[in-house]
């Protein structure tokens, strides 16, 4: 693995030192059987230095990260593949091999030291959800999906954290999630956040938070009561709906078994999904040192018949995965089907050999009752 400042492969990052912010000058990396060797240098010293240690070695293979499709095992740079090709010349260039899964299980795997600290972020991040779809912050009639957005993105500031994906509050509608065209302006993109949040709105959001080398992904919904009522009076449908995708996600944590590929384990999913009569959408991924981290993916919002080259990579263990799907449900209070949206993320348990919740899943709607405050979410504290 070799790479120059700022121009990175995508496993260094999963190698480097907790204190090392970026490559330096080149830095390349030889892993052997026998050991690792490192270089930090500028000069053509670190290919005499190298030629001379596999001359010593003599591997039979060597493993560089250039797939086509992977990310995860594509991150040598043309450039520097060149280089190294040139400067170590035929006899080792002939040698050089691709083997995609190294790359990704070194950049999945998750060790067993990082889990509480993984579930303390998850935690924060269903406070701040929670605290979000409140009557401290909505105020029916009132408050926008936008000032609720931007109330989460102030929140996770306030917390001296980040996150890998801007922050998303959409109103449910029979039209699902509002499609956001890369080419329409800010005003035609936000047409469905335009108009405020009301009484009797089903809202959804999709948040996530970044530290430690970690990053989190959950969907949550909320109900928005009218003037006292309580949870006693949330629509019947809209319960049978969530229940309905928490049997989704029971199928889904089933049906991933250690081994067999993205794509056997959506046909497997999609199967049950038919016979039990669920309709609904499957796009789990692979999750923890990045958002969309290396592994198989299971199904995506467009191809739910299997995912090409990223679905037939086979499931890992000791990894974190996000159970991302939704399942439509009629709600006949409404009048209409509504997809009940639904996102948590999940560890392999070596002990249970099993899927596991990080922190827990959605059971109940997060209720935003009658605003106790005509305070605006601006004027709201953001300590927790």
């Amino acid at each position: 693995m070799s790479q120059r400042e700022y121009a990175e492969d995508t496993v260094f990052w999963a190698l480097k030192d907790a204190t090392q912010f970026s490559a330096r000058r080149r830095t390349t990396h030889l892993f052997l059987q026998s050991g690792a060797y490192s270089w930090i240098d500028n000069t053509a010293d670190v290919w005499t230095e190298l030629k001379s240690i596999l001359a010593e070695e003599q591997p039979q293979s060597i493993a560089i990260n250039t797939h086509s499709e992977i990310a995860f095992a594509s991150g040598l740079h043309a450039g520097e593949l060149d280089t190294i090709s040139d400067a170590l010349g035929r006899e080792w260039a002939d040698r050089f091999v691709l083997e995609p899964m190294l790359a990704v299980e070194v950049v999945a795997t998750m060790v067993p030291a990082r889990l509480p600290w993984y579930r303390r972020m998850q935690e924060t991040a269903w406070a701040i959800i929670e605290e979000a779809f409140s009557d401290k912050i909505i105020v029916p009639g009132k408050t926008t999906t936008l000032d609720v957005e931007w109330w989460m993105r102030d929140k996770i500031q306030s917390l001296n954290y980040t996150t890998w994906f801007q922050p998303g509050v959409n109103i449910m509608t029979e039209q699902g999630f509002p499609m956001r065209s890369k080419f329409s302006t800010k005003s035609e993109s936000r047409v469905s956040e335009a108009g405020p949040i009301q009484y009797g709105d089903l809202i959804h959001t999709d948040f996530g938070v970044t530290a430690l080398g970690l990053n989190t992904d959950t969907q949550h919904l909320g109900y928005v009561l009218y003037p006292g009522e309580t949870e006693a009076n949330v629509p019947r449908g809209m319960i049978e709906g969530l229940k309905k995708v928490n049997r989704l996600q029971d199928i889904v944590r089933e049906n991933m078994k250690i081994g067999m590929t993205g794509n056997e384990i959506l046909k497997a999913v999609r199967e049950q999904m038919h016979d039990e009569g669920i309709e609904g959408k499957i796009y789990c991924h692979p999750t923890g040192e990045w958002g969309h981290s290396a592994g198989t993916v299971i199904g995506m919002t467009n191809l739910q018949d299997g995912v090409p080259v990223l679905g037939d990579m086979p499931l890992l263990k000791d990894t974190y995965y996000s159970i991302e799907l939704y399942a439509e449900h009629f709600v006949p209070e409404k009048n209409r089907t509504l997809q009940f949206a639904q996102e948590e993320d999940v560890y392999w348990d070596v002990k249970t050999g099993s899927w596991e919740w990080v922190y827990g899943r959605q059971e109940e709607f997060l209720l935003i009752r009658s605003p106790a405050t005509s305070k605006s979410w601006a004027e709201v504290p953001t300590e927790l």
